[in-house]
């Protein structure tokens, strides 16, 4: 019995211990990047059946974090030889040894089943398409090898999340979801480039694609800045298909204000200032969008 006692406590600190490492491997707190625009697409969408949207907005996000989960651990697995011979990922749970490529294999697995399961108890539209979902998640992990186009197939990936909450809700796609989900690939292409200017030479050297590799950092840059404008446009585009008010397109102004601000932090030779374009004004931006868009819409009342 004390043999039991005392190995108990010991399995949950290891458990706790690979939970934290799990977590990290897959950086869990960049949800808050894909998380508010499946949430801003299920609340337009949710206007005037809220009853409807309170029902399905908890399996809605479990579908979110299940494809977001799984597909960052699938990349961890693909990517493990690239991770392990760069000194920026090398750190990296598998290529450390932290886990092995079984343990992340099954997190994936029991992640995309979150996903699938979730989207069954949403519709059957939902459900059908999962698979297809998992699909854009998973195979933007092999896109680096052959095209420098991979940041779009990212942001195809996470284009998911609004389009996905949209069906959730109304069973459906409608043009709303459309333009949002433009905007999502937009918004990921554009700042997966600046991400990807860390690697440059790396990906170079190790026959990787990426638009920094190809065009250079100071060419990368422009197509960033023309993606980021388009973004823009098309969350105008969502907000007068939607029939959303001023408060939105206020919001709107100020994500591309932020986008600016992003944009002017980085220069082709300066990386200094990446974490904070990267992580903390993306952060910024698709909260800060959500919030506005919830006033809007509470504001504003029933769909038109």
């Amino acid at each position: 019995m004390s043999t039991v006692d005392g190995a108990h406590p010991g399995l949950i600190r290891r458990g706790w211990r690979q939970t934290r490492i799990i977590l990290e491997m897959i950086k869990f707190e960049h949800t808050v990047f894909m998380m508010p625009f499946a949430l801003m697409a299920a609340v337009i969408a949710g206007r005037g059946q809220w009853d409807v949207f309170w029902s399905k907005i908890v399996w809605i996000i479990l579908a979110m974090v299940g494809a977001r989960s799984s597909a960052m651990a699938f990349n961890r697995i693909v990517d493990r030889r690239y991770d392990a011979l760069n000194p920026r990922t090398a750190t990296r749970a598998i290529p450390a040894g932290a886990l092995t490529v079984p343990q992340v294999t099954i997190f994936t697995i029991v992640a995309a089943a979150l996903l699938v399961f979730a989207a069954a108890m949403l519709n059957p539209l939902a459900l059908a398409l999962s698979p297809v979902a998992i699909l854009l998640v998973f195979g933007y992990s092999y896109t680096k090898r052959f095209t420098p186009f991979s940041h779009m197939a990212l942001g195809l990936g996470l284009a998911c999340a609004p389009v996905g909450a949209w069906i959730a809700i109304n069973g459906r796609i409608d043009a709303p979801a459309l333009w949002l989900g433009g905007a999502v690939v937009c918004w990921l292409f554009g700042f997966d480039i600046l991400y990807a200017l860390q690697d440059t030479e790396f990906d170079k050297a190790n026959g990787l694609y990426s638009m920094p590799a190809w065009l250079g950092n100071a060419r990368a840059l422009l197509v960033s800045r023309i993606v980021h404008v388009i973004m823009v446009g098309l969350l105008v585009m969502a907000g007068v298909a939607a029939h959303l008010g001023t408060i939105y397109f206020i919001g709107t102004a100020m994500t591309a204000l932020l986008i600016g601000y992003e944009q002017f932090l980085v220069r082709p030779n300066d990386l200094s200032k990446l974490n904070l374009a990267f992580f903390t004004l993306n952060g910024y931006i698709s909260v800060g969008l959500f919030l506005f868009t919830l006033v809007d819409v509470l504001i504003g009342g029933h769909a038109h």
